[in-house]
């Protein structure tokens, strides 16, 4: 993200070295789908998004760089496809919020499939963190694109469930 973003800054204006990103129901835009998690409007952009990426991305690899790169890999197809299906019309969708709203609805839901207490301590954790982030991004505003935030969510809780199928339980009698 951020070399692509250096690269970026000496291209012109609304041009990425990775492509145009997300430009909702286009063909170019589809392709978009793959790329638009590296791509950033400006460094204001790409630090806003550094931290969280970073912190909620170091907890998802605490289970393995396996985990990482399936719930990164799940959050951004689902919040790529739905900001592509659903996004506004005649827009650029750009940066990684999807794959960091990816992360939280996969730290948050998690714990309900996977069923271990370190889990919910981490749910728990990431919740008051990180709630308000969560209400804000969803609230539809200009230059946010709150389709990637909420598919991006889905995406995550998505990843959890095909991550942590559930288990078999015995059933006494």
């Amino acid at each position: 993200m951020w070399c692509i973003r250096l690269i970026d800054n000496f291209l012109p204006a609304n041009f990425s070295a990775a492509g145009l990103g997300i430009v909702p129901r286009t063909w170019d835009g589809l392709s978009g789908i793959l790329v638009a998690p590296f791509i950033h409007s400006s460094f204001r952009h790409l630090i806003a998004n550094t931290l969280p990426f970073a912190v909620l991305g170091a907890v998802v690899l605490l289970n393995g760089v396996g985990e990482f790169v399936f719930v990164f890999v799940v959050s951004a197809l689902v919040a790529g496809i739905g900001t592509w299906l659903f996004g506004a019309p005649d827009t650029q969708h750009v940066g990684a919020s999807g794959v960091i709203m990816g992360f939280m609805g996969f730290l948050l839901f998690r714990a309900a499939f996977d069923r271990k207490i370190s889990s919910a301590l981490i749910t728990i954790v990431v919740a008051a963190f990180y709630a308000t982030a969560i209400a804000w991004s969803l609230v539809p505003r200009e230059d946010v694109s709150w389709t990637a935030h909420f598919f991006g969510f889905i995406g995550g809780a998505i990843a959890a469930r095909l991550r942590y199928p559930a288990r078999l339980t015995r059933q006494v009698w």
